[in-house]
């Protein structure tokens, strides 16, 4: 059923709510609730899977729209602070994060039990007398996009409880404000399914892929050749002719510099490639800051292979494929070796295993942290010329699944694009939703 318009509009003297109906308000938020911040972070060992307060962290609130039963991890009273105890009903701000594209990200509390807020969120709390809390939620899907311009940082960003105080909500009567979130709750449903579905269809090609590597890497090409006990429990059995090393035998880690905000310039085609650019194992320029003219010596070149040290994407490899000026910062590390295909060790980054030993000699902090101990892990030592023919046919089979996954990719972004828009055409009034058309 296509959307109509309003009957009338009025200027709202905001330039990103514009014209809205004549019959709405709009008020700071501050006024039609109450807003918290989050103030003490929630800690692993605090965790508990029985509990009086669902424990909401915010690596989990950020990945999320919504809290719900998939929230398995509680917490006890001797964290209890009553300012941040939060209700059905409540909306969850991502205040702090790595990329701007998920500051302000915004999940609702679906629950019937009590959670506790952690660091880095804000929780907004609705006055019933002004404003519905579902329509509030979906609201904070638009001016998240606003509170992104208050941001500050340059490795994280962050925005201020009193940049959020300014921001400015429309509302329309109460009763209409219901039925804007129950339609926005019936049309995505529909397309969250729908995403749910392609995403799923996503994950089995990326177990398809991630088998394909485990098993060239290392088995080899030849499935008749005889096979040895590695001795290293992880690895297994290989290839007769291979043998086994430790990363620091054949590889080194070139890690970036601390470059300050002093660095930073405009309009120069220089760019600082952070952990962040390292994204679906390419680098992605698209957010990266530019620097003023730098010296060679950080500078990485196309077919450098990177990796991840520190954050949530820790571990994670990518080849650099920019032409422009790219410099490395801190926590990132170019992967270095005289005896090693670059795209053979790109895909032997990518095993599980492999991995997972990584993670367990790591500095264990809040978050991974990897430092040049990480090479102490073993890896497997076979001709350059064996590497390379590895390398082309997992570059051949992965680049067929790579083009499927990237089919079903673009369908869910459409997708998602189509709900974005619909919510921001129904929040900001430019649309009025079927239930409304005997009200006018």
């Amino acid at each position: 059923m296509s959307l109509t318009k309003y009957d009338s509009y009025k200027d709202s003297g905001v330039d990103w709510l514009g014209e809205v109906p004549s019959h709405w308000s709009y008020y700071r938020a501050d006024d039609i609730g109450t807003l918290i911040r989050g103030n003490t972070g929630l800690k692993k060992d605090e965790l508990l899977k029985k509990g009086e307060y669902v424990a909401l962290q915010y690596g989990k609130t950020y990945k999320v729209d919504e809290v719900n039963d998939s929230f398995e991890y509680f917490v006890n009273s001797e964290l209890y602070k009553k300012s941040q105890i939060v209700n059905r009903g409540d909306t969850i701000i991502i205040s702090t994060s790595e990329t701007i594209e998920d500051l302000g990200h915004s999940c609702f509390y679906n629950r019937s039990d009590l959670g506790l807020i952690g660091g880095e969120q804000i929780l907004f709390k609705p006055n019933s007398k002004f404003i519905a809390n579902k329509y509030f939620y979906y609201h904070s899907k638009r001016f998240c996009v606003e509170l992104r311009k208050y941001a500050t940082g340059l490795k994280v960003f962050r925005f201020n409880i009193n940049d959020l105080k300014q921001i400015l909500v429309a509302i329309p009567p109460l009763q209409e404000q219901q039925q804007i979130a129950n339609y926005l709750d019936q049309q995505t449903k529909t397309i969250d399914k729908k995403i749910k579905l392609l995403e799923t269809k996503i994950e089995h090609y990326q177990a398809l892929k991630k088998s394909l590597i485990n098993e060239t890497v290392c088995r080899g090409l030849d499935k008749t050749v005889a096979l040895k006990d590695s001795g290293i429990e992880w690895i297994g059995a290989i290839p007769e002719h291979w043998e086994v090393a430790r990363l620091k035998d054949n590889i080194s880690l070139f890690h970036g510099y601390s470059y300050s905000k002093e660095d930073l310039s405009d309009n120069t085609k220089n760019y600082l490639i952070k952990i962040t650019q390292l994204k679906n194992q390419k680098i992605d320029i698209s957010s990266a800051h530019e620097l003023k003219e730098q010296s060679n010596k950080y500078r990485i070149y196309k077919n450098d292979l990177l990796i991840a040290l520190s954050g949530a994407t820790s571990g994670k490899v990518a080849i650099h494929n920019i032409e422009e000026k790219c410099y490395l910062n801190q926590r990132v590390a170019k992967i270095v070796s005289k005896e090693y295909d670059y795209k053979y060790l790109f895909y032997f980054f990518q095993l599980d295993r492999f991995v997972s030993q990584m993670f367990i000699i790591s500095i264990s902090t809040a978050q991974p942290n990897f430092t040049n101990k990480i090479l102490e892990v073993n890896n497997l030592y076979l001709s350059i010329q064996e590497q390379q023919q590895i390398a082309k046919y997992l570059d051949e089979k992965t680049g067929i699944i790579d083009q499927i996954i990237a089919n079903i990719q673009s369908q869910v972004e459409r997708l998602k694009e189509l709900r974005k828009s619909l919510i921001n055409e129904v929040v900001t009034g430019k649309v009025r939703v079927p239930e409304m058309e005997r009200m006018k």
